[in-house]
């Protein structure tokens, strides 16, 4: 799939069979939809196409840069290909096209832009100017434009709802097994390795830092997590800690990882770490060698798991 990071530089030749939502986290209720849409261009002969809006329309209508995405931009790209999806399309969202006509936006994005066939939308799917446009606006659209209008049932939407709101709750107490569950793959993180403050060394256990770039990524909740990385075509595993060091009187929140019986400078890489499972809270020990005791069981906790779940 050719990433088009902006549809104004894009104009589809081919016919194609498009839906348009964010599909933030694109789990298991996403999925049966982008199935729907990848199968129904296959049939048809159109080309799939997911139109999305970034930054999110409530972090620029309503101000609400708290609003948290379980994948970023790239992540979401990432896992959309690996589906089959031919192209994801990202429409700046702003004040501006917020007030576009639902007309015009028929016109000048689904039809001169992406040259639309078929589109597949919510039953509830509300859009143009103070999104005062339906769907069956849409399908009126449809016979004037020359394009068919399918509806995703309420059931379908609704499966969307409730796994996004399990998963962002999962999430925020750490389940992150249920959280995997209804993602259908690996939470992940993904940012560039940075030097810490060194701790991690003297502890016998050195960490890579992980910056992440994107302030709108949802983090899980702080503690230690089992975790597995693959840097340069092989798989690695290991522990990652998410907090503030309360026992060395650490600041601010950081996300460290450990990797076991790996050996490569990776600083300045990008990276992307699955989440696997929980070990515990992140506490405040007496002191560094009660909190170099409890890496050391943690270490065992991550191996056993690893080796019961993930052997090679």
């Amino acid at each position: 799939m050719r990433k088009v990071k902006d549809i104004e530089t894009y104009k589809s030749t081919k016919p194609t069979v498009v839906t348009i939502g964010t599909f933030d986290g694109v789990h298991i209720g996403h999925q049966k939809i982008i199935k729907r849409l990848i199968n129904t261009g296959k049939q048809e002969g159109l080309k799939s196409v997911i139109l999305t809006f970034f930054p999110h329309p409530r972090m620029v209508l309503q101000k609400d840069s708290n609003i948290k995405l379980i994948n970023t931009i790239k992540e979401r790209h990432d896992i959309l290909d690996d589906l089959g999806l031919d192209l994801l399309l990202i429409k700046k969202f702003t004040k501006e096209f917020s007030r576009l006509s639902a007309e015009d936006f028929v016109k000048e994005i689904l039809i001169d832009k992406i040259n639309a066939k078929k589109v597949i939308i919510g039953y509830d799917h509300r859009f143009g100017r103070n999104r005062n446009a339906d769907i069956d606006d849409l399908k009126k659209y449809g016979e004037t434009y020359g394009f068919e209008v399918e509806e995703i049932s309420a059931q379908d939407i609704n499966d969307v709802a409730v796994s996004s709101t399990k998963i962002r709750a999962a999430l925020h107490d750490g389940d992150i097994q249920k959280a995997n569950a209804y993602l259908g793959y690996n939470f992940m993180l993904s940012g560039t390795v940075t030097k810490g403050r060194g701790l991690g060394k003297e502890l016998n256990f050195p960490t890579a830092n992980l910056d992440i770039d994107e302030d709108y990524k949802i983090l899980p909740k702080q503690g230690s997590y089992i975790v597995c990385s693959t840097i340069d075509d092989v798989v690695v595993y290991g522990m990652m800690n998410i907090g503030m060091n309360p026992t060395v009187n650490g600041k601010a929140q950081t996300v460290e990882v450990h990797f076991f019986e790996f050996q490569k400078d990776i600083y300045g890489e990008s990276i992307q770490i699955d989440l696997l499972q929980r070990i515990r809270d992140e506490q405040k020990f007496e002191s560094v060698e009660a909190l170099k005791q409890q890496l050391a069981k943690d270490r065992a906790t991550a191996l056993d798991f690893i080796s019961k779940h993930h052997a090679h």
